[in-house]
């Protein structure tokens, strides 16, 4: 039997100016669902991604935080198919898809309110 303690999912909570203007990103662009609402705050799902947005209209955007902008690494499952997806959502694709020498097959993007994911698939070896 392992004792050890198991981090068994993720939620990320990301501070946005316009909740919903958002929500309409990560619904109609990047393909989220709605979970839970509730003044200020809103929970949306794609697989086993959650996103958790909280609205902070006179806090400082992720666009002025340049390179610690990214708050997510996701992995993902036929990540061509979902760089196609994405790319004709109209996304702001920030690089195309790459191998990299760690063993990831890569894009990146960058959400309505400046904050970067990086997508990544294991390299078949």
């Amino acid at each position: 039997m392992n004792d050890r303690p198991k981090i068994s999912g993720t939620r990320y909570v990301l501070a946005v100016k316009d909740l919903e203007r958002s929500v309409n990103f990560y619904r109609d662009k990047l393909g989220f669902t709605s979970m839970w609402a509730d003044t200020g705050w809103h929970q949306l799902r794609r697989d086993d991604c959650i996103v958790m947005l909280g609205e902070c209209p006179d806090d400082r955007s992720a666009f002025e935080t340049v390179n610690h902008s990214y708050f997510a690494y996701i992995d993902v499952e036929q990540i061509d198919a979902l760089y196609e997806e994405l790319s004709k959502a109209g996304v702001d694709i920030l690089s195309g898809v790459t191998d990299e020498p760690w063993g990831q097959r890569e894009f990146a993007i960058r959400t309505v309110d400046g904050h970067r994911i990086r997508f990544g698939q294991a390299i078949d070896s």
